[in-house]
Order: structure tokens, then C-alpha cells, then sequence
């Protein structure tokens, strides 16, 4: 029989839990709740990691932490501090007893890892962060630099090179350092604040909600706020993890939180130490890449596999003010629903750099399905890198970001439908077997093959490897679609990373072959050979029926491309309302097209697979941004929207 347990902050662990005798703490909880049980946590605050030592044992015997209903809980990886003793001006000391710590002290830990960016000569960032009155504070290299730090207004992109606003300047002359010996002592410039009297809080522990042992399946986590972790570095090629998640696992709900505050990753879908543990970094023996490569077939050696690993769910929640992702995962991240987010402010301190930055980011995202998420004010969107296969973005909105959406080294098929890209940089391919279907793209196209990585693709909805080839660009589809515009000079600066040119449009793909028959035809025309022909001609690109306005232009082997005049499209936010507001030209009107589907769209060629939905059968794309459903044999406006017009427009999308 399934049993209730409550927590209370005026409860005690000798208790036996029950609604009238509830435990203090909700790690006492999680030390007894079995599969179908509940805990049930009551209004407060709780500063603890909470390490669940059950899981679930199915779908439908789970093991569920939920907050109480209409009550406010919050579980905190930090620790207040008290006795700061003035030091003259705005600064103030502490010195914190290394037993608060244990024997992880964030003050100590670096932001360190495999695909970590240093600039040479530059300080180390550490895990270990202070907050006044919940906004976190910026980490200086040395003591003297707390004294007088410059109020910063401007911040540039590491990727773009492009110069931002800071979001919130007067919080850049709030400032730490700190030195670790028999005692953290921490020096902090607080503005005129006082820290004895405000609420001072420190980075403690390295999760809020994590299990220490993999394979704890079937656990939902519902209703909490969940901030204050010192989150590691998370790349591939390492352990993962999070403030919150299932350390290797499958089946997990995660839903209706708000998490805030991760040093590096808020929540975790990621990978475990056993295959791979940042040996790049630690050993230099070999790059980054050949030990992912390996990580995939250790990773099946252990199970990897639908039947023990992924298959998660992520909706709802509200996650913000994250150093490193809102979401991240490499392998583990396999077959889950990322559903109906709210993620902000990603990477926009800007405290550290390194490839693994984005609201989302994920690698072997086979078979993940990324729904009806609001993406704003992130230095990177969503990257999807390394095996996005069955993969499918569909009905989100990305806007306010320094770029909206990269895929990397990936073969197909994958399936980015109905959507909306606001930003200057909007999409970045250095990928193949994409299928981008009915939506708007407001900023530049870049596109770039990779003739130095070969990367895994896989069977079919599946985890096992079916091969692996590199990325010769090209095998793309774009059906239905509304470009607008594209300013390269918005979207990147003089220094940018990579090498494809940004355009507005699909003219980038100029020069491929336009259909898979004039495909062979050129590698028919090449000297006998096995490999090198394909490196030397340029795989096909399949156009068709797509709206190019605002000086965006076609692909030159597109069929029926419509050429507008000028149009605008801008997204503003009103509080819990996002809105697009159009602007097009009467011809709008006559960019129409019909419900497109899976077979519409040429198989990939390296994966030989076709675009499916998850369960198989050829994938549906009949549901547009606004959860308008598309009528079959009646067509629709080309864009996400199928009841777009011509002229001015203001439609509510999220």
C-alpha cells in the first residue's frame, strides 16, 4: 500500500512522518520512500541535497517529491552567512569554517573540464558564488580588485564577438574573492549593503536534487524552487551533474519548478563518470572528440540503451540565471520530452567560457522531442551536438538570444518545424539531414561542413550504432519556410568563431545539387575513386515553396521560391505573453502551402532513415506555433503561423 510522507520545517526526523508528525527534513523522506510512495513538503525554506536512495519501479509506480498544495517551498545548495566585519567602505569579510563544506568546497573547485576556454594568462573561475538578497555576485581574481570595481554596461559575446548590454550593470560592482586555507575567508564589496542585516547567502553544496547512485529510476519532482548549486563544469566527456537530476537513469518527471542559480547546469540529463571523466583535460594525451567517440561505445557496454537509460520528462518549469545550460545532457538525455519551459538568461554573466554553453544543450539527443519552449535572453538557445537523430524541435520561440539555434556534427534525420528564430543569429549548421518545415527565421543562416570529425549515427530509434561518417554539409530540407532579412553585421563581429559565411535566406547552399539524381549525376562526372569523390561533391539540398523577404535570398536550385519586398517581424514580450508583430507585403498572401509530412521529405543519406515520429510511421507536421491545427488539403500560410496575413498583425505565440 502506497504511503504519504510530509516534511515540515517545524517537524523532526525521529517522527515517523505522517501529516501530524511530519519528518524536518526532506532527505529523511527519501531514506524510506518506496515505489508508489509520496513526500510531501510543506511551505519553507530547506537547505539540504536532497539524495534520493529508492527509485520507482515504473510509469506508473513512482516515487513522488511534491510540494504541498498552494505552498511556497524552496531548497537551497547554499548556506546564509553572518558576522561580516567591515573592512572600510563597501567591503566586508568573512571567514567561513571549512567543516560548513564537508569535503566539497566550492571556493576551491574551478570551473575546470574538458572544452573549457581559458584565454591564456587569464584567472581561473571557481564554483563558489555569494548572493545579497538573491542576486549573485560577480568573482574577481584578486583581493584588491574588490575595493573599486568598474560598473560595467557593455559585455562581449565569446562566440559572436558582438557587443551587448549587460542586463543588470549596478550588479557588476558586486564582487567576491576569496582564499582557502585551515578557513575559507571571503571578501565581498556589498555597495553599501549591510550583510549582517541583509540576507547573505554562500555557495555550499554541489546539487539540490540529485541521487549520488545511477540507475534510480521513476522519480518525479513537482512544484519546488530550486536554486544556490555549485554545478560543475559539464561536458560530454564527463560526469554531469546538476542542481537537479536523475544521475544516469530512466524515467524521471521533472516538472512546475522554478530553478535558479546554478553555477554551471541546472538541470541534468546527462551522462556518468565511468565513461569518461575529463581525461582530455586531466591526461592531454588525446583531444576531447576521440574520448566522446569512445564514450558512446563504453557508454552501450553499460546498458545505454531505451530499456535502462532516458525516456525523461522536463516541462513546465522555470529556469533562469544559470552559468552554464538550463537543461544538459550527453547519452542519458535519449528519448525524453523537453515540454512547455520557461529559459532565460543563460551564460549572459559571462563569468567563464567554453564549448558547452547554451540554454539547452545536448548531445545524442536521439529521439528527443524539444516542445513549445520560450528561449529569451541566452547567449546560445539550444545547441544540439553530436548524434541528433529522430531529434525534433517543434513550436518554440527563441528571441533575445545572441543566437538561437546550432547544430553540430550531427547526420539526420532531424526535424525543426514550426517554430520562431528572432534573433540576429538564428540558426548555425555544421551539421547534415536536417528538415526545417513552416518557420520564420529572422536572422542569418550559417552554414559550415566538418571534414576533421566523424561522428556516430545510429539505427533507427535506437542507440546502437549503425556507423559513423563526417559532415560534408548539405542533405538539408526547408519546406514552407518564411526568411526575413538577416544582417551579418547584427549577428557577428570582426573575430567571430567559425568559418561559413551568415546570410539572409538559403543562398548559402548555392552551388549544391538541387535533387539526389543531379547528386550521382556529379559524383558519376568524378575520377574513379571511393572516398574522395565524396569529399568533392556537394551533397543535395531540397528547396521548395519557402518566402524570402527583407532581402533574404533563395537557394538558386529552390522550386517555387516566392520573393517578397520589404516585411518586418519583431517579438515582444509582455510579461506572460509573448507576441509576434508583422508586417508583410500583400503578396504574403499567396505563400501558401498544405499539411507537410515525412514523406514529403527525402530520406538522409549517411543514416539512410527517413523523418518518423518517435513511435514510427513518417512524422506529422499538422499543429502550428499557436496549437492551430493545420486542415488537410486545405493550405495554410508558409511560416509557423497558418493563419498568418499580409499587412500588420499582432499574434499571441506563447
Amino acid at each position: 500500500m502506497a504511503s504519504v510522507f510530509h516534511v515540515a520545517t517545524d517537524g523532526s526526523d525521529r517522527a515517523d512522518g505522517c501529516a501530524e508528525r511530519p519528518f524536518r527534513t526532506i532527505n529523511r523522506a527519501a531514506g524510506v520512500a518506496q515505489p508508489g510512495d509520496t513526500v510531501v513538503v510543506h511551505a519553507g525554506e530547506y537547505r539540504e541535497w536532497v539524495k534520493p536512495r529508492y527509485g520507482g519501479l515504473s510509469d506508473s509506480r513512482r516515487i513522488t517529491y511534491e510540494s504541498a498544495a498552494g505552498e511556497h517551498v524552496v531548497i537551497k545548495g547554499s548556506e546564509r552567512i553572518t558576522g561580516w566585519e567591515p573592512l572600510g567602505g563597501t567591503v566586508w569579510k568573512a571567514v567561513v569554517d571549512n567543516s560548513l563544506f564537508g569535503s566539497f568546497n566550492p571556493f576551491v573547485q574551478e570551473v575546470a573540464g574538458d572544452w573549457i576556454v581559458y584565454r591564456k594568462g587569464a584567472p581561473r573561475t571557481h564554483l563558489g558564488d555569494v548572493y545579497l538578497n538573491g542576486v549573485s555576485f560577480y568573482e574577481v581574481a584578486t583581493r584588491a580588485e574588490v575595493d573599486d570595481p568598474p560598473r560595467r554596461t557593455e559585455v562581449v559575446d565569446d562566440w559572436t564577438r558582438v557587443t551587448h548590454p549587460v542586463r543588470n550593470p549596478d550588479q557588476t560592482q558586486l564582487v567576491w574573492y576569496a582564499e582557502v586555507g585551515e578557513q575559507t575567508t571571503i571578501w565581498a564589496n556589498f555597495q553599501g549593503a549591510d550583510p549582517n542585516t541583509e540576507l547573505v547567502e554562500i555557495n555550499v553544496r554541489r546539487c539540490v536534487f540529485y541521487p549520488e547512485q545511477p540507475h534510480l529510476d521513476y522519480i518525479t519532482v513537482r512544484g519546488f524552487e530550486l536554486a544556490h548549486a555549485a554545478s560543475p563544469w559539464a561536458p560530454p566527456t564527463a560526469d554531469q551533474p546538476g542542481l537537479i537530476g536523475p544521475n544516469w537513469a530512466k524515467g524521471w518527471v521533472i516538472e512546475d519548478n522554478v530553478i535558479h542559480d546554478a553555477k554551471c547546469s541546472a538541470i541534468s540529463i546527462g551522462k556518468e563518470s565511468s565513461t569518461g571523466q575529463n581525461h582530455s583535460a586531466l591526461r592531454g594525451d588525446k583531444p576531447g572528440y576521440q574520448y566522446q567517440l569512445e564514450s558512446v561505445f563504453a557508454a552501450r557496454q553499460i546498458g545505454w540503451d531505451r530499456e535502462h537509460i532516458g525516456s525523461h520528462v522536463i516541462r513546465r518549469n522555470t529556469i533562469y540565471d544559470c552559468g552554464q545550460n538550463a537543461i544538459v545532457g550527453h547519452l542519458g538525455c535519449a528519448f525524453s520530452t523537453i515540454e512547455d519551459n520557461h529559459i532565460y538568461d543563460i551564460g549572459v554573466k559571462r563569468e567563464f567560457y567554453g564549448y558547452e554553453i547554451a540554454g539547452i544543450k545536448l548531445h545524442a539527443a536521439i529521439d528527443v522531442l524539444i516542445r513549445h519552449n520560450r528561449i529569451h535572453g541566452c547567449s546560445l538557445g539550444t545547441w544540439l551536438d553530436w548524434q541528433a537523430q529522430g531529434t525534433r524541435l517543434s513550436r518554440n520561440v527563441y528571441y533575445h538570444n545572441s543566437r538561437d539555434l546550432f547544430v553540430e556534427v550531427s547526420h539526420g534525420p532531424y526535424l525543426v518545424e514550426h517554430n520562431v528564430f528572432g534573433s540576429p543569429a538564428a540558426l548555425e549548421l555544421f551539421s547534415q539531414g536536417g528538415a526545417f518545415v513552416n518557420n520564420l527565421i529572422c536572422g542569418t543562416l550559417r552554414l559550415e561542413p566538418v571534414l576533421d570529425r566523424a561522428t556516430p549515427y545510429h539505427r533507427p530509434h535506437s542507440t546502437q550504432v549503425a556507423g559513423y561518417a563526417v559532415i560534408y554539409g548539405g542533405d538539408d530540407r526547408y519546406v514552407g519556410n518564411l526568411f526575413l532579412g538577416g544582417d551579418p553585421s547584427a549577428a557577428y563581429a570582426t573575430g567571430a568563431e567559425g568559418e561559413g559565411p551568415p546570410l539572409g535566406g538559403t543562398a548559402g547552399y548555392d552551388g549544391h545539387p538541387a535533387s539526389f539524381d543531379e547528386y550521382l549525376a556529379r559524383l558519376d562526372d568524378q575520377p574513379p575513386s571511393d572516398q574522395q569523390k565524396y569529399l568533392d561533391v556537394k551533397q543535395p539540398v531540397y528547396a521548395r515553396a519557402n518566402a524570402y523577404a527583407a532581402g533574404a535570398r533563395p537557394f538558386e536550385g529552390e522550386r517555387e521560391p516566392r520573393v517578397l519586398g520589404a516585411a518586418t517581424a519583431i517579438v515582444v514580450d509582455e510579461g506572460d505573453a509573448v507576441w509576434l508583430i508583422t508586417d508583410l507585403p500583400e503578396a504574403f498572401d499567396e505563400a501558401r502551402i498544405g499539411v507537410v509530412t515525412g514523406r514529403d521529405l527525402e530520406r538522409v543519406r549517411c543514416a539512410d532513415a527517413e523523418f518518423e515520429e518517435a513511435g514510427g510511421g513518417p512524422a506529422v507536421m499538422d499543429i502550428d506555433l499557436t496549437g492551430e491545427p493545420r486542415q488537410p488539403g486545405r493550405d495554410g500560410a508558409v511560416g509557423p503561423i497558418a493563419g498568418l496575413p499580409s499587412g500588420t498583425s499582432r499574434t499571441r505565440i506563447f
